[in-house]
């Protein structure tokens, strides 16, 4: 493997990398601020009676609008990208980004406006899809024109440390306000404050952007009056479908490392009996060695190439994420592998330097703008439901645990949990029912009927601001998923459970286990 002849950077390049960088992370931090406190915003911009599980469906419905908006909104601002200038389009984007997250912390709630509320919160939303989707594209396209082909890779590396730094400094937000207020004033006023420092962070990159130049490259077209003579994106469908493919397939693999590694991972990882406090401690350090590893794949990619370097991390996030997450799965979690995890999403730096080699300069834009953020849509929406948590029972718990024997024992296993009490979370495994004061029992977790695993369900939510009593309860699996042991037990995935027997010392039909389950739901 020989390497390649790179000259360095010249000042005014590196300066360009830099400001571009920041810019982005200020930006996609205001982008994902709305996950961290999806909750909050579900409890206060719905009405209070609502069913938890509804609010919630309703709260990442209008989360799920932005991704909705980004290719329309991609589209459009690449047409005008590629016709009059990508520093136009660079600016326009970071000022539809900020200005609708700092109305968020602007918003009223629907306790003090009603459905008025939500409709707003779902129009800024909807705004902050556009602006992304036009966002990264021309960010990236915007820094490739600014340096050398040889410098491409570098350059897209250092934009997509922007942006997973973007998700950092969210995580790093929505974990200080946690530990600085308590619950009753995060939903008072707390939740308002990362939305108007986001507003302000979008208004301070679009003042460091103020200070880039248009790319050469562009500025060489129009000098040369060689810029598109028709729509660039009826261009970039009838004569560069192959780019468009390649670059759909590479965002895909983008979009799985990003949102299954960085971004759903801390759930599943809950999901499977760690702590949020560990979860989201381990999310961090992994984002934080994306950032990292996103410069150090651009820089080996100029040396050694970038599609040499993108099999080698490609091999790297399969064979780490496999382990660690196979680790975690079998109740034995280690934060290092998860750091080396998310440094093989350091991948994301080839991804686009690919993809926007793949286009001419007169659709460029268009090009990597129509095929990014269409593939984005369809992943981002499809990979969230493909991967399902594992069973959250813990290790070394007892299968009496899990059973529940009724009565007295039952009663004897209670287990305090609250603000004041234990973690809501400890309550692993499934056939857990808790009951806080003047309210009714809910179930904490669920068994899906399709897969037999156990779900948190929506209820969860209510343990956080309550203090509750939770019981082990007769949760047995459906049906289909039940086969008879030794020794008169049930079994389903390695997981012994007792067959209910009739007082003459008779298994139970299984159309009476049924029944039995139904008076406890």
């Amino acid at each position: 493997m020989t390497p390649h002849a790179t000259p360095a950077l010249s000042r005014a390049q590196l300066k360009t990398l830099a400001l571009a960088s920041l810019g982005a992370a200020l930006e996609f931090y205001d982008f994902v601020i709305f996950v961290f406190f999806a909750a909050t915003m579900g409890a206060l911009f719905f009405p209070a009676d609502m069913p938890e599980w509804l609010r919630l469906v309703q709260t990442f419905g209008i989360f799920a609008a932005g991704y909705l908006a980004r290719p329309l909104g991609g589209i459009v601002m690449a047409h005008f990208g590629d016709l009059s200038g990508r520093k136009r389009m660079f600016m326009l984007s970071i000022l539809m980004m900020a200005i609708p997250t700092l109305l968020m912390g602007l918003l009223p709630t629907y306790a003090q406006a009603g459905v008025l509320a939500p409709i707003l919160l779902l129009l800024l939303r909807i705004m902050q899809g556009a602006a992304i989707g036009g966002e990264a594209p021309g960010a990236w396209v915007f820094v490739s024109e600014h340096v050398p082909p040889r410098h491409r890779t570098l350059a897209c590396g250092a934009l997509s440390a922007g942006l997973c730094s973007g998700i950092l400094i969210g995580s790093l937000v929505a974990r200080a306000t946690d530990a600085m207020f308590d619950q009753a004033e995060v939903l008072a006023w707390g939740w308002r404050l990362p939305f108007i420092v986001g507003g302000v962070f979008g208004l301070l990159a679009m003042v460091l952007r103020r200070q880039l130049h248009e790319t050469p490259v562009f500025t060489e077209l129009r000098a040369r009056r060689a810029l598109a003579a028709e729509l660039p994106l009826k261009t970039v469908v009838r004569d560069h479908a192959g780019a468009v493919l390649l670059a759909m397939l590479l965002t895909w693999l983008l979009t799985a490392a990003v949102v299954v590694t960085l971004l759903m991972m801390p759930t599943l990882l809950q999901g499977l009996g760690v702590s949020r406090a560990d979860a989201l401690a381990g999310n961090t350090l992994a984002i934080f060695a994306t950032v990292l590893a996103n410069l150090a794949a651009g820089w080996l990619a100029d040396r050694f190439g970038p599609g040499r370097v993108l099999v080698l991390w490609s091999a790297s996030l399969g064979a780490a994420f496999w382990l660690f997450y196979g680790n975690a799965l079998a109740g034995a979690y280690s934060p290092a592998l998860y750091v080396v995890a998310g440094a093989s999403v350091g991948l994301t730096a080839l991804v686009p330097a690919l993809a926007v080699g793949g286009f001419p300069p007169q659709v460029r834009f268009s090009g990597l703008s129509f095929a990014y953020n269409l593939a984005y849509a369809i992943a981002g929406g499809l990979t969230p439901g493909a991967v399902e948590p594992g069973d959250p029972r813990q290790p070394g718990r007892t299968d009496a645990v899990h059973r529940g024997d009724g009565g007295a024992r039952d009663r004897a296993r209670a287990v305090p949990v609250g603000p004041a009490a234990a973690p809501w979370r400890a309550l692993s495994g499934c056939g857990w029912k808790c009951t806080a004061s003047g309210q009714a029992p809910i179930r904490i977790h669920a068994r899906n009927r399709r897969s037999g695993r156990c779900r948190l369900t929506a209820a969860t939510a209510a343990a956080r601001s309550a203090s509750m009593t939770c019981m082990p309860t007769r949760s047995p699996p459906t049906r289909k998923h039940w086969r008879t042991g030794t020794s008169g037990t049930r079994i389903r995935a390695g997981r012994h459970q007792p067959l209910s027997r009739t007082p003459d010392g008779r298994s139970r039909h299984p159309i009476n286990e049924k029944r039995a389950e139904a008076r406890f739901r």
